[in-house]
């Protein structure tokens, strides 16, 4: 048998593969419909932690402070900031009561982790609902935390939400940014729907602080300097204890990278994290990314050597129709229609600079936090 043969028989087997992930595991979250919730009144802590985020801070926190909830606090931590991010805190404190600052001072035992600061921010908190975003979110609407709050009752613990990025027309390296956002939610919404949630991200993620302290918080990965999200996330979450939250009121969205340096390192970063998730998890996600990548590889050498290219061209047709069909819904559900055209150049990008990630990581560790 002709190693060509060989490679289309295993070209098919991928695609198939693939089709089966994108409508019986991705098609659980991008076919559903947003679970109905009571109306919660449960007093919340909304926590945010932010180093050298003044600008940001005077920015976006009015968005949180005008929420339309009848009782929530405003945490705002202050870690170890050599700008004037605790001088906008204390203004913000003047105006409102229910601001709280809490005032990090550096520690060598815990120099630049964030999750000593949250730790203490998570303390200082007074509720036991806990909603987390970053200083340089804004809610999208004033229903933000009621519509987060409302997915909390006697067995959810765990809220993920979803953060969106701001567009910017006409930059393709914009797109590609929300494609990974995108691809990212679609991920670990549609984990959740098959009871293996493994991640969530710190712009937009509730969780219960009885939880948090019943873990011992973030002692298992302190060591760890990043993933005070998604790492928690993956110890936490079991298959019956965490909800999805999806709700166009809900999203938080923040300002896209436009630099590519900036992005790939905060990548890079979130990258280095995946190694500590649990064995099922790796397994699952470095499959996923695996099959993605041989796809392509395939699809490439069997076009240019024309190799029975009818029969790539059916399996290639069904693959994208199987991916325009559960990415497009879920593009919809997520606010990013825009995208729905360019899915499989954006797809191959990405999976490219992936890979670079991946060698970089192992020839040097990233930088964390700030």
């Amino acid at each position: 048998m002709q190693i060509l043969d060989i490679l289309l028989y295993i070209f098919i087997i991928v695609a198939c593969i693939q089709v089966t992930i994108y409508l019986f595991i991705y098609g659980r979250f991008s076919f559903s419909k947003p679970t109905k919730t009571n109306l919660n009144t449960t007093p919340v802590s909304v926590i945010v932690c932010a180093k050298n985020e003044a600008e940001n801070l005077e920015r976006f926190l009015p968005a949180i402070i005008q929420q339309n909830y009848p009782e929530f606090e405003l945490v705002l931590i202050n870690d170890a900031s050599h700008d004037d991010t605790l001088e906008v805190m204390q203004q913000f404190a003047e105006l409102y009561d229910n601001i709280k600052i809490v005032n990090v001072k550096p520690i060598e035992a815990f120099w630049g982790n964030k999750k000593y600061a949250l730790t203490l921010g998570i303390k200082a908190s007074k509720h036991d609902l806990l909603l987390f975003t970053d200083a340089d979110c804004k809610p999208v609407s004033k229903y933000w935390i009621s519509e987060m709050v409302g997915h909390f009752n006697s067995h959810k613990s765990i809220v993920l939400g979803f953060g969106a990025h701001t567009r910017i027309k006409n930059s393709f390296f914009n797109k590609l940014i929300r494609f990974e956002t995108l691809t990212t939610a679609l991920r670990y919404f549609s984990f959740t729907k098959i009871g293996m949630s493994y991640m969530g991200v710190g712009r937009n993620l509730a969780y219960k602080k009885s939880l948090f302290f019943k873990v011992n918080g973030f002692m298992d990965h302190m060591h760890i300097k990043s993933g005070d999200d998604d790492l928690f996330i993956n110890q936490v979450a079991t298959t019956k204890n965490v909800s999805i939250c999806f709700k166009k009121n809900s999203f938080t969205t923040s300002p896209a990278k436009t630099t590519f340096k900036e992005w790939f390192l905060q990548k890079r970063r979130h990258v280095s994290t995946a190694k500590y998730y649990k064995l099922k998890h790796k397994i699952a996600l470095a499959l996923i990314y695996s099959l993605q990548l041989v796809f392509w590889v395939l699809t490439l050498i069997l076009l240019v050597t024309k190799h029975q290219w009818h029969w790539v061209i059916i399996f290639l047709s069904i693959r994208l129709m199987a991916q325009y069909i559960t990415v497009g819904a879920a593009s919809k559900k997520l606010n990013s229609k825009d995208l729905i055209v360019s899915i499989p150049f954006l797809e191959i990008f990405l999976i490219s600079i992936q890979l670079f990630i991946f060698i970089n990581n192992l020839v040097s560790k990233p930088n964390h936090w700030k």
